[in-house]
């Protein structure tokens, strides 16, 4: 008990004092410590940091991984055992057509311009430097580049590209650079923009060289002058002809092969050549202020107008004679590859009209609107009938016959009969039925839209004119930055005016967040293909084949190399319907990344 007490009255004063009572002089119970407050937690990130990192995981997922040597092609397999340009390519190779290799690096710098990121810039190098490996020495590019060398790549189309049955531009070996396609215009467009960005003369050299190829291509005399032709310089291995195997399967009044020879000299409309040349020289003008481009630019503009035909066709061709042949003069409309054959096309027609309306913007000179009505009523002329659409499922929704016959004004349609390129073949006649799907019979044409650009552009006062041609990048002047971004969109002529600001898509947070969940966290976007193709096996028979399983189809039996749906195969054996697989595509990073850009550092 004693003990107890003393223990109490030990206490009793700490406990007093503790409770604020007692008011003694005893000692003063020391405060508890305080803990200092919790740290607030971490704000999420924004949705435009994570839009940061998508895009750096991303770039460098393509760059470092999905790249060889900075050169791309189209597709590839997940794992890389097959990947494709416009064909199975190789996996030394780098496909320049887009949306290949200049567009990817278009859209690198692109994502530099947005992030002001080195790594961006550096990927964007590095496929600059891909493309002045690959720059043919004349200047331009071919279809494609090899980077194990000349004898790989003569072995490719020796094999691979000799037996794809409807790619003809890829069953020959030219060994010179090409128009076609824009692989050249927008490649010589993102080296432009590389050397404008750090003045790097790795890229002014190579730009030098794609200028002078665009300028010294041009035909320099007669009416073709300033027309371009589908490749350059003249190879001594283009062809005049293709095969006929098992000529007796032709129909009745047909006709076959290559109408005027070699294609790759005529003057080329076909993909919008001379559009896209005049582009660059125009971005050459306004970026570098390179006045001396501009009588280039105004010969090529002329020949296009000088090329339309005499009414009542008052249209142009795929292609042109560029010089008198076979009693034929310049300037009439040629045949090219064996399923384009002479004739007008509506498809064409319709590009060019736009172009004239283009070129009058450019100058204000009227005389180039001056033809318009008689081309669109030339287009009214041509229409497809009821019983065409209605007879031939692949014409739905088509207003015209991609082909038009000279003199008769009668639609000439393409067909093919045989299995692969060694027995079979392409012939044209007036059947609107069972047309090839790869190359569609028909177009859908908006002459409306075009009678009501006219009379806008027709109708314009002097002095409206004037002030519109006052910011033309051909009369302007001064030197001016280009549109901070290629790959959102095409740029058109109008982005190139001075009094024009390029703007991005409106992109929301919900719409850029749903793109990076679809982003793998290895950093790349699946997507189905829609193209795959039959490994290469050699030649295929030439013995007839005289069934239909291939005739409306992208490819023939299995030793044809031609790219095609697997959903959508020919109905015969062994080919069997499958999904599509999903792979990595140059064109939905450039998609996904575009997306991105505009949410992140849009333009407005």
């Amino acid at each position: 008990m004693k003990r107890r007490n003393f223990v109490i009255s030990t206490l009793s004063p700490l406990a007093l004092s503790a409770c604020g009572g007692g008011g003694g002089d005893g000692p003063a119970f020391p405060p508890f410590p305080v803990p200092p407050p919790a740290p607030a937690p971490e704000p999420p990130p924004s949705t435009e940091a994570l839009a940061r990192k998508a895009m750096r995981r991303a770039a460098s997922f393509m760059d470092e991984t999905v790249s060889y040597r900075g050169g791309y092609v189209w597709a590839y397999m997940p794992d890389f055992s097959t990947i494709w340009g416009e064909m199975e390519a190789r996996r030394t190779m780098c496909w320049i057509q887009p949306p290949g290799t200049p567009t990817a690096g278009h859209c690198m710098l692109d994502a530099y311009h947005a992030m002001g990121d080195e790594l961006f810039y550096s990927a964007a190098e590095r496929t600059a430097l891909a493309l002045v490996e690959a720059q043919h020495p004349s200047g331009g590019w071919n279809y494609i580049h090899d980077f194990a060398g000349e004898a790989s790549l003569r072995e490719w189309y020796a094999t691979v590209g000799a037996n794809g049955w409807r790619l003809e531009e890829f069953q020959h070996y030219y060994g010179n650079a090409t128009f076609d396609d824009a692989g050249t215009a927008v490649s010589s467009q993102f080296l432009l923009r590389m050397y404008l960005e750090k003045r790097d003369p790795r890229f002014l050299a190579a730009l030098q060289k794609a200028i002078g190829f665009v300028t010294q291509a041009q035909f320099t005399s007669g009416v073709a002058d300033g027309g371009w032709p589908q490749r350059y310089p003249p190879s001594p291995d283009a062809i005049s002809s293709m095969p006929l195997p098992n000529g007796d399967q032709l129909p009745l009044g047909a006709t076959a092969g290559m109408e005027d020879g070699d294609y790759t000299r005529h003057v080329t409309f076909n993909d919008d050549v001379a559009g896209e040349n005049i582009k660059f020289l125009l971005m050459c003008v306004v970026a570098l202020g390179d006045q001396s481009l501009v009588p280039y630019i105004t010969r090529a503009m002329d020949c296009l107008r000088r090329m339309q035909q005499p009414g009542p066709q008052a249209g142009w061709g795929l292609q042109h004679l560029a010089t008198d042949q076979n009693g034929r003069l310049a300037g009439a409309p040629a045949g090219a590859r064996s399923y384009e054959p002479r004739s007008l096309a509506t498809h064409t027609t319709q590009t060019n009209v736009q172009q004239l309306f283009n070129y009058f913007r450019l100058t204000g000179d009227r005389g180039y609107l001056a033809r318009v009505p008689e081309a669109l009523d030339w287009l009214d002329s041509c229409k497809l009938t009821d019983t065409m659409i209605a007879e031939n499922p692949l014409l739905k929704g088509r207003t015209h016959p991609t082909f038009v016959e000279l003199g008769t004004n009668q639609p000439r349609f393409v067909h093919r009969y045989g299995s692969n390129i060694h027995n079979g073949a392409y012939y044209v006649d007036h059947d609107h039925r069972n047309t090839p799907s790869h190359y569609s019979a028909g177009r859908a044409i908006d002459i409306a839209g075009m009678r009501q650009t006219y009379a806008q552009l027709n109708g314009m006062s002097d002095t409206a004119i004037q002030q519109m041609v006052a910011a033309s990048p051909l009369r302007h002047g001064e030197q001016r930055p280009l549109p901070k971004y290629f790959s959102l969109r095409e740029i058109d002529f109008a982005d190139l005016f001075a009094d024009r600001v390029m703007t991005t898509p409106v992109v929301s947070a919900t719409d850029a967040a749903a793109v990076m969940d679809k982003l793998d966290p290895k950093g790349y976007w699946l997507t189905p293909l829609s193209a795959v193709t039959n490994p290469y096996k050699g030649d295929g028979p030439s013995t007839p084949y005289t069934g239909d399983a291939y005739r409306s189809k992208h490819v023939g039996d299995v030793f044809d190399t031609s790219p095609y749906d697997p959903a959508d195969p020919p109905l015969i054996e062994p080919y069997v319907k499958k999904e599509q697989p999903q792979g990595i595509t140059v064109a939905s990073f450039v998609g996904n990344m575009g997306k991105l850009i505009a949410f992140t550092a849009p333009v407005v």
